[in-house]
């Protein structure tokens, strides 16, 4: 018998019914229902009303604790104080004004400081960031050829897909190569194959892609990798979308001990206002002078603003640059520890993948999935907001007690999907 009252979805139903007349899908990309990471969807909320710190209230009033985060951009809390405040003052400034603000450069001196490289390119989007250090890449080699690694994402482009995806034609991926992670014959065998017109080997720090366990970089991996970059003139390209600053303020490269030429941020840069960013070496710097790429609101002020105080609440004003990671790993171990052992205690299979921050869990007690989906489900009914298949995220407005109350209300997510499943679960 369950502890907890569960939740009901009335009043998200009717707003998903309203916008489903006038916006396809409803809630459409990643965040839609149809996508699968919210199965079954009578056990998820789809509108959200508020949310401050780690909480967040649906349309119906349900409390959740989040640990999606918006999907990475909250790192240090929904509705921080310090953030909001810095974006507002400068709003009262100016926004999207015909010259781009002074704090622009405010912000790309601290940014390309924090990350170690020697210069910014603003943007909006994640896959804006992508798409433009392919294309630095290709003008400065003058080659074609892309190397990606399979189980990718790097946004939704065309180039980004393969052929059979809708609305791509074959010319926008017949230069893509494919490898696996941390198989370094294989990308030798790949590189000496093409190295006539390799431009770039483009990766995330880690493979965290969905619906499988993910997979940290070997020993000596990214090493290996950047040595054939640079002996081949291959640009070396890390997409930190997702993982950056949460593995280290200073990019996922220095995380794993080695240097990239080109490096995406978006989603925790600035907590949760609009920017992406393109760090990048010296050395392209006058190739990336040398292209038109531009966007109507890509100097917009306010998230320059966020952004640095975003930056500084993560590393206590520069005195402690790694203080948010530490935060963020110990936190994560914490919670993950706690999941591992519940379903110990249950006899229950429970994988925990990825880094401790940005963490991947998966039921493997039977290849559907369907045990997986049926306790998160379980887990969101009760108020706290996981999906099947996706990484989850730590920010800094977590605490003890909710990590406490998160493990309490999963411990009875599972006492009820182990209830319901006697053919697996034998006492």
């Amino acid at each position: 018998m369950s502890k907890y009252e569960t939740y009901t979805y009335t009043k998200n139903q009717e707003f998903m019914a309203r916008a489903g007349a006038v916006i396809p899908s409803g809630v459409y990309g990643h965040l839609g229902p149809a996508e699968g990471c919210m199965i079954p969807t009578s056990a998820f909320p789809f509108f959200a009303t508020k949310a401050k710190g780690s909480e967040m209230w649906d349309a119906d009033g349900n409390r959740f604790i989040d640990y999606m985060c918006g999907y990475g951009p909250n790192v240090v809390g929904y509705a921080d104080d310090e953030v909001d405040a810095a974006a507002q003052k400068q709003a009262a400034l100016g926004n999207c004004t015909t010259l781009p603000s002074t704090v622009m450069v405010d912000f790309a001196e601290l940014l390309t400081k924090t990350v170690k490289k020697d210069w910014s390119f603003f943007c909006k989007n994640g896959g804006d960031v992508t798409q433009f250090s392919i294309m630095i890449a290709r003008a400065h080699t003058r080659k074609r050829k892309i190397i990606f690694v399979n189980g990718f994402y790097h946004g939704v482009a065309p180039w980004t897909q393969r052929l059979d995806s809708p609305g791509v034609l074959k010319g926008e991926v017949e230069q893509a190569l494919y490898v696996d992670f941390n198989n370094i014959p294989q990308l030798k065998a790949t590189i000496e194959a093409n190295k006539d017109d390799i431009a770039c080997f483009i990766s995330t720090p880690y493979l965290h892609g969905n619906f499988r366990d993910n997979v940290l970089p070997e020993q000596g991996y990214w090493q290996e990798v950047r040595k054939l970059c640079t002996e081949y003139g291959i640009i070396l390209i890390v997409d930190d979308i997702r993982a950056g600053f949460r593995l280290s303020v200073h990019g996922s490269d220095n995380h794993y001990g080695f240097e990239a030429d080109l490096i995406t941020f978006c989603k925790a840069i600035a907590n949760g206002y609009n920017i992406s960013a393109l760090c990048g070496k010296d050395f392209l710097k006058a190739t990336v002078s040398s292209i038109v790429f531009t966007g109507s609101y890509w100097m917009s002020a306010v998230p320059f603003a966020a952004g640095i105080a975003n930056i500084n609440k993560m590393t206590k004003g520069g005195s402690d640059p790694e203080y948010a990671t530490r935060f963020f790993r110990e936190k994560g171990l914490k919670l993950t520890d706690g999941m591992k052992a519940i379903a110990k205690n249950y006899g229950v299979g429970l994988s925990v993948s990825g880094e401790p921050a940005m963490f991947y869990i998966m039921i493997t007690d039977d290849k559907s999935l369907l045990l997986h989906q049926e306790w998160i489900a379980e887990c969101v009914k009760r108020g706290v907001f996981i999906t099947n298949h996706h990484n989850h995220f730590m920010n800094l407005s977590i605490t003890d007690e909710l990590i406490a109350e998160t493990l309490d209300k999963c411990d009875d997510a599972m006492s009820v999907m182990v209830k319901n499943h006697p053919e697996v679960y034998k006492k």
